[in-house]
């Protein structure tokens, strides 16, 4: 399994974030994870990425727990949010080159096909880019590390 969560719970107090969670996700899946507001789909990726702490049970990514093992993850997943936020007045290429330099291996010659093959220019600055394509940008600095799990 790639994902696995094993009674995964995390509550705010006395209010139910995620309870009971068991959740298997095998390599070459794609699975989608919806729900209505409030069901717990944001603190379950924010338990699976250890940028929140369960209240009990516990998850493993890779056959690694996401605990003890979060930044050795963490280095091989490729993540966009649903509300993407960037530094405005850099350019594409700058922001880009900032996340690169963060990578091993080919991120930067990755960036150019990605931008090329999604239709990008990363000349301009971000503030200037529509919804879609700061939106294409993200998804652009998620791939050009070439992850091992991407999470959308």
């Amino acid at each position: 399994m790639i994902v696995q969560t094993y009674g995964l719970t995390k509550y705010y107090g006395k209010t139910c974030g995620v309870e009971d969670l068991d959740l298997s996700i095998k390599e070459g899946e794609i699975f989608g994870y919806l729900g209505p507001n409030g069901s717990g789909k944001t603190t379950t990726l924010r338990l699976l990425l250890d940028l929140i702490r369960p209240t009990r049970g516990r998850a493993e990514i890779f056959g690694l727990d996401t605990r003890r093992y979060s930044r050795p993850i963490r280095q091989r997943l490729g993540y966009v949010p649903g509300d993407v936020a960037f530094y405005e007045g850099m350019t594409g290429d700058e922001l880009l080159g900032l996340i690169g330099h963060l990578h091993q291996g080919n991120a930067m010659k990755r960036e150019k096909e990605l931008a090329e093959r999604l239709d990008i220019d990363l000349r301009h600055k971000i503030k200037t880019y529509s919804k879609g394509t700061k939106q294409k940008l993200a998804i652009i600095q998620a791939l050009m590390g070439d992850p091992d799990l991407l999470i959308l």
